[in-house]
């Protein structure tokens, strides 16, 4: 894992968080722009993703791929699924599921580091 990259990944959902949880207690809906800085952060996951399986094929760090994979797999799916529920409903709720799923991957790639072995 490349730290600067896992930071980046980290402050932006961390940004997410908070713009959402601004929303949740102004008790406002989610907007595109937070979907869009969503999407910013997945795109930033799916550089992680490629940057990790450049280092686990050329050697970088042994890992047990299962393990690390379906972590980069979940970390993944969560924003989609999340931002596909917020845009559908369109209530403080929508705020919250974002909240929740941006804490979500920001804990995930923690957890990545520690499987990683550099946490």
């Amino acid at each position: 894992m490349v730290m600067p990259l896992v930071w980046t990944v980290v402050v932006a959902c961390a940004a997410v968080a908070g713009w959402s949880t601004w929303f949740v207690v102004r008790d406002r809906a989610v907007v595109l722009r937070q979907l869009w800085a969503a999407a910013v952060v997945e795109a930033l996951l799916v550089l992680q993703a490629v940057v990790a399986g450049v280092l686990a094929v050329t050697g970088g760090v042994d890992v047990d791929g299962v393990l690390f994979w379906g972590y980069v797999v979940t970390q993944m799916i969560v924003l989609p699924l999340a931002a596909a529920w917020a845009f559908a409903e369109r209530t403080r709720w929508s705020s919250v599921v974002l909240l929740v799923a941006a804490l979500t991957v920001a804990f995930l790639e923690y957890r990545l580091l520690q499987i990683w072995g550099a946490a």
